[in-house]
């Protein structure tokens, strides 16, 4: 059993009931008490279970509570709520912390080890001399400590920093909650701003926004104006501007066009062109923001950052494929026909394709389904590998690489792992500088296969991880849906045309059957699918266009497709064969309810299937389900064909919950390829249902 399991188990010792008069389900409530143990701790997001003792009782809270000790007082502000293993606790939306008030706990708190030169014997000394003063002595008035023996004026100094320090923490998160910051992002800020932190957003409250990712600038702007700051002020137009910005930059964009900027900062900040105007020019001339002439005569604006990593990109990538081509192999023509002879015959694009990557030191290799990209990479692995070259290959997602791995039967990595930023998020990707230092990789020719789902951040790290005269290779559909995160990477090296691209456009034989596979290609070319009337004998029977613009019918479609209606044309198992996908998560026909429509209707309660509630997800026995989150540490194993064991499951991994197990507070998981994975209850962040996926969550698979 794991320490986290062990200490969440103490709950049930440490649990008890909340006071009787406050006990109102769902009404926001009042609490003043004491930490008496830390029961559990997430030292990433200080996610906390403690017990809480009241005047009343002892109860147990839950909650993000940063800078909290035990034997620190609190005032929390929260609701009762009911867990299905611990039964009632008290769930904390806010909190602040006092000051001890009797002498006694003021005592206690001075002798706790937590003020600096202050230990039991001296906090006596001090109580029994000052009485309930001292904690105004030692915030005011420090000088007066040098009365008591073994405290000299440095030391006395040193007390009230230390003290002094301790109470600007406990002040930060209640100070916070106003500008709709909670507990979580207030101590990322204050790792940040340090222990000024309060006067330094006193002086601007419009850092917060470049500090925290999820920022709220409209409540920001209505405290900060309460606050006095003048609706006209730089200050508040110049965030405002910053703000616009890093909305585009959420929704995938890396620039907006000038007057595009001016219209919406206008609208946000209710100012005239012209102060929008001229504090983007102060932004520019202070290098916050770059403006860029294109020859369309169009204006755009980027943030810094992201303008300086789109210049990364495009030089690092020139410079790459400029460098002397040392890796081109010698008699190349000899010893792709012996390939050729012996095991496949290539068609005249794939051997394009081949030379392209003979002749440069990048190229990009671009193709829809079916059109032989897999066995390119294939070929070029061995050519290289009989050349005693090291060929590294890679993909952003867990599954792709997978498949790649799959596919190629040489090992495939994640590019978070090949870059050793396995921990790192997207959102702390997006923070570093564009210039970053990373450890470079040891390769001849390195692959990346799906460069559709790079976004800029990874493409860049990337490039500054390859050497000189490393031969790279880009391979994807641009015709996929771009990245997540900013700029649409794959698309934009095409289109620059300074990179040896090679377009694959036949589709094979085998592939060539595949209704799914020409409509596809159909619809990229502007053309209607198969229509019914259309001879398609010799197709596949593995495409149907249901046309209907009832919610509800498509629901009823969707259900009755997916419970069996699909056997009339093959055996298909909707857990091993049926996928639901949809393009939004929200909605009557998302992902979200199509989840919980299909998991009634595919995997119904019953007495025999064990569940557990998580958040507002049921998890039961037979469930579909995907990992979300690339998570390389989790062990997992396999029995068959003979026992293996290892460590990472990654983002896009799809598996089945075999077993629920209470008494250890744990699930397990039998993903795809075979691998036999336990999760703990406090590790089901990490996997959703998967009956129904979105587009995106389609394509990383």
């Amino acid at each position: 059993m794991s320490q986290k399991e062990t200490s969440l188990k103490r709950q049930n010792v440490a649990k008890r009931n909340v006071p009787e008069a406050t006990k109102t389900r769902g009404v926001n409530l009042e609490l003043k008490g004491e930490i008496k143990e830390i029961i559990y701790r997430n030292e990433i997001n200080s996610y906390t279970i403690a017990n809480f003792e009241t005047e009343e009782e002892e109860t147990t809270v839950v909650g993000y509570l940063p800078f909290i000790e035990k034997g620190d007082n609190l005032k929390v502000v929260g609701n009762i709520v009911e867990h299905p293993e611990y039964g009632t606790q008290f769930k904390v939306e806010t909190f602040e912390k006092l000051m001890p008030e009797s002498l006694d706990a003021i005592e206690k708190y001075l002798s706790s080890g937590k003020i600096k030169g202050i230990g039991a014997a001296t906090a006596k000394k001090m109580i029994n001399t000052f009485g309930k003063e001292v904690i105004a002595i030692i915030r005011y008035e420090p000088e007066k400590l040098v009365c008591i023996k073994g405290i000299t004026k440095e030391k006395a100094i040193e007390i009230s920093e230390s003290f002094n320090s301790n109470w600007d923490i406990w002040r930060i998160v209640e100070y916070l909650e106003k500008f709709g910051i909670g507990a979580n992002g207030a101590e990322a800020i204050y790792k940040k701003l340090g222990p000024t932190t309060i006067e330094q957003i006193e002086s601007n409250p419009y850092i917060l926004i470049d500090l925290s990712a999820r920022a709220n600038f409209m409540q920001i702007d209505q405290k900060a104006i309460e606050m006095g700051m003048d609706v006209e002020s730089d200050v508040r137009i110049r965030s405002g501007i910053k703000y616009a910005l890093k909305l585009a930059t959420n929704n995938g964009h890396c620039a907006v066009l000038y007057e595009n900027l001016v219209q919406f900062s206008k609208e946000l900040l209710g100012v005239s062109d012209q102060m929008i105007e001229n504090n983007i020019i102060f932004l520019q001339v202070n290098k916050e923001i770059v403006i860029e002439d294109r020859d369309s005569k169009q204006e755009w604006v980027y943030l810094q950052n992201y303008y300086k990593v789109e210049v990364n990109i495009a030089e690092n990538l020139l410079a790459l494929n400029n460098y002397l081509n040392v890796k081109e192999i010698d008699n190349f023509d000899k010893k792709l026909k012996k390939i050729e002879k012996s095991e496949l015959e290539l068609s005249d694009k794939q051997k394009e394709a081949l030379y392209a990557v003979q002749e440069n030191n990048v190229c990009v290799i671009t193709g829809g389904p079916g059109t032989g990209k897999t066995t390119i990479i294939k070929t070029i692995i061995e050519l290289y590998k009989n050349e005693q070259k090291k060929v590294v290959l890679c993909a952003p997602t867990g599954r792709a690489a997978k498949r790649m791995t799959e596919t190629t039967g040489e090992e495939a990595k994640t590019l978070h792992r090949l870059l050793e930023i396995g921990k790192t998020s997207n959102d702390e990707l997006q923070t570093l500088e564009a210039d970053v230092e990373v450890t470079p990789i040891d390769a001849d020719v390195i692959i990346v296969d799906e460069v559709s789902m790079v976004d800029i951040f990874l493409m860049n790290y990337l490039l500054q991880a390859i050497y000189k005269g490393t031969k790279l290779i880009l391979v994807g559909d641009s015709n996929q849906l771009p990245s997540v995160g900013p700029g649409n990477v794959l698309k934009d090296i095409i289109a620059s045309n300074k990179i040896t691209t090679i377009t694959l456009n036949k589709i094979f034989r085998q592939a060539a059957k595949s209704k799914i596979i020409l409509n596809s290609h159909k619809v990229n070319e502007g053309v209607s699918i198969f229509k019914k009337e259309e001879n398609t004998q010799n197709l596949l029977d593995d495409f149907f266009f249901i046309n209907e613009p009832n919610k509800l019918k498509i629901l009823e479609n969707i259900i009755s497709l997916s419970n069996g209606r699909l056997k009339n044309y093959g055996d298909y198992d909707f857990i091993k064969n049926i996928q639901v996908i949809s393009a939004t998560k929200k909605g009557e026909l998302g992902t979200k309810e199509l989840n919980k429509c299909l998991q009634n209707t595919v995997n119904p309660p019953s007495e025999n299937k064990k569940e557990r509630k998580y958040i507002d997800s049921i998890f039961r026995e037979g469930d579909r389900i995907m990992q979300i989150k690339n998570n390389y540490d989790i062990y997992w194993e396999k029995h068959e064909p003979k026992l293996e064991m290892g460590k990472g499951v990654f983002n896009g991994e799809y598996g089945t919950i075999l077993n629920i197990d209470e008494e250890e507070k744990r699930i397990k998981i039998k993903f795809d390829d075979d691998k036999l994975v336990w999760y703990s209850f406090e590790e089901l962040e990490q996997i959703e249902h998967a009956y129904a996926i979105t587009v995106h969550k389609a394509q990383r698979k």
